[in-house]
């Protein structure tokens, strides 16, 4: 109790006076000590709330509204306590395959906690980026492969691989750390290589590219992750050996990758295409990853973040080799989404479709 004694002080001290508090700890809180709480802190009995450990993180709206945490904040606030309303959008076959009925007070997170504890088999999933030593430049990455296992069913473990690592100057380098690096991704049931910015470790996301492509390994690329996918397929497949972006290599004789042409290279602000844009699903046979994926929609709606665009006049002659672009903006100017449909899944986006992943609807 000292500790939260001696933060209840120093917001006394700055003229604060708490009316709830939420107590973290390994085990639930005994009746004993929320007792001394109240009298230490002068706060109602039932206005001190326990916050133990739980198997996920989904089950900690459950822990508080079995203690009635919600009254507590509507009586504090002299609010109306109506009824919860079902927020996480679950279909009825979720409660069905559960066995609970919707109408159950927090049905539906119940429906997903549970989900959470019972996933059983392991998916290895390496992440291929340059910021791998701060986990947080991906977590809206993590959260939706997370959100993804739990549809699923499986338990998610991510492979961390530096793609500066898996060039081969680093094998020179340090060539303990460049064979570790590819033990990872090898062993990994499938490859994301999400977006960056700058030239730094874009080879090893090209040799992440080609090694998924040439071994039926599942690769998603996502935005900087797409451009790596087009400039390994154009060496490999095009013959074309200094094929590259201009933003790695500005005078590359093979820019498969351009600067948004209407934009200016030179002119610093507003020149980077933001926010969520239309892309329009080029299949009329419905035999693409993309239709599936989205369920046959014919124009969806994602978020965009870049400068840099496949480059039109590539276009054909990438598509003749068999990389096909299902995904393009109104005009059919701009390259939204590429896959191989030969492959088992090798699919790529211009766009962020992490950002729009909730725990319901990965």
């Amino acid at each position: 109790t000292k500790p939260t004694q001696h933060s209840v002080k120093s917001l006394r001290a700055a003229g604060l006076r708490p009316d709830l508090l939420l107590c973290r700890s390994e085990q639930p809180l005994e009746e004993a000590t929320r007792q001394k709480l109240s009298v230490f802190c002068q706060v109602d009995m039932a206005n001190i709330f326990s916050l133990q450990d739980l198997s996920n993180i989904y089950r900690v709206p459950l822990a508080l509204a079995e203690q009635d945490i919600g009254g507590a904040l509507c009586r504090r606030l002299g609010l109306p306590d109506a009824a919860l309303e079902l927020t996480l959008g679950l279909s009825e076959a979720a409660f069905q395959a559960a066995s609970l009925e919707a109408h159950i007070r927090l049905a539906d997170w119940r429906v997903l906690a549970d989900r959470v504890d019972t996933c059983g088999d392991e998916v290895i999933v390496a992440i291929v980026g340059k910021y791998t030593g701060l986990h947080d430049a991906y977590i809206s990455v993590i959260k939706a492969l997370k959100h993804a296992s739990m549809e699923a069913g499986l338990h998610l473990s991510v492979e961390w691989v530096d793609s500066a690592d898996l060039e081969p100057n680093a094998q020179l380098l340090d060539s303990r750390r460049y064979d570790a690096a590819w033990w990872r991704l090898k062993s990994a049931h499938g490859v994301v290589v999400p977006g960056g910015f700058g030239d730094r470790g874009v080879e090893g996301k090209v040799r992440a590219a080609n090694y998924c492509r040439t071994s039926n390994t599942p690769y998603l690329g996502i935005a900087g992750g797409l451009h790596c996918a087009v400039i390994e397929f154009a060496r490999a497949e095009l013959g074309w050996e200094s094929a590259n972006s201009t933003e790695f290599e500005e005078a590359t004789t093979r820019p498969v990758v351009v600067f948004m042409p209407e934009a200016s290279a030179t002119v610093m602000g507003g020149t980077m295409r933001l926010g969520s844009r239309a892309t329009v699903l080029a299949d009329e046979s419905g035999d693409s990853m993309a239709y599936k994926l989205y369920a046959g929609r014919p124009v969806i709606y994602e978020r965009f973040r870049h400068r840099y665009e496949v480059n039109l006049q590539c276009v054909p002659t990438l598509e003749a080799k068999g990389l096909s672009f299902t995904g393009k903006d109104e005009k059919g100017q701009r390259m939204e989404i590429c896959e191989l449909r030969t492959h088992p899944f090798f699919f790529c986006t211009q766009f962020y479709p992490e950002l729009q992943s909730r725990p319901a609807a990965p």
